[in-house]
């Protein structure tokens, strides 16, 4: 399964999305941004079954990123700029977590061809990400539960939860992928 290649389809698609305007392109970037930053902040408008929502604010920018890698990192920093504006208290969680795996999981489509790969470099960055808000920032992401200071069985299970994140990321990237990119190549 982690070993499988994934399709042309994606190839394909990066293509065929270069053909469009610059404008068709941004305005794209710009809708993606503005999905990505009302799902990020579902988490602070609606307690509770908002935290189930804002996990998908990955989409739009892993969808950004899989058609063109400029398009996701626009993307990703728009969403910031938004949620700064907007939210200030998720812009602390989404560029080190939600966003740094859209933008990773999407540009490692365009350089990879298996899905582990792919998967790894998710897990990498997701769990850089979360070292770094729990370590350099300070900030409980994982609750009181982990401690401050450093541990290697901790980093290890960060590590072992990044990947089977990211390999849910993908399968789900793949999936949702298929549907959109016959909006998108009109």
């Amino acid at each position: 399964m982690f070993l499988k290649s994934i399709s042309d389809d994606v190839r394909f698609a990066q293509l065929e999305f270069r053909k469009h305007t610059k404008v068709k392109r941004l305005v794209l970037g710009s809708l993606l941004a503005c999905m990505a930053t009302v799902l990020q902040a579902a988490g602070g408008f609606l307690p509770g079954i908002g935290y189930f929502i804002s996990p998908f604010a990955t989409l739009p920018i892993l969808i950004g990123a899989m058609f063109s890698i400029q398009m996701g990192v626009m993307s990703y920093f728009l969403t910031i700029l938004l949620l700064f504006i907007l939210f200030p208290s998720e812009i602390v969680i989404f560029p080190f977590t939600t966003g740094v795996i859209g933008v990773g999981i999407g540009a490692a489509f365009s350089f990879f061809k298996k899905r582990l790969n792919i998967i790894i470099i998710g897990a990498i960055l997701l769990t850089l990400g979360i070292m770094t808000l729990l370590y350099v920032f300070h900030f409980p992401v994982l609750g009181p539960a982990v401690s401050e200071s450093y541990s290697f069985l901790t980093a290890g299970s960060i590590f072992i939860f990044s990947f089977l994140y990211n390999w849910l990321w993908v399968e789900m990237a793949l999936f949702f992928f298929k549907k959109f990119k016959t909006v998108i190549t009109w």
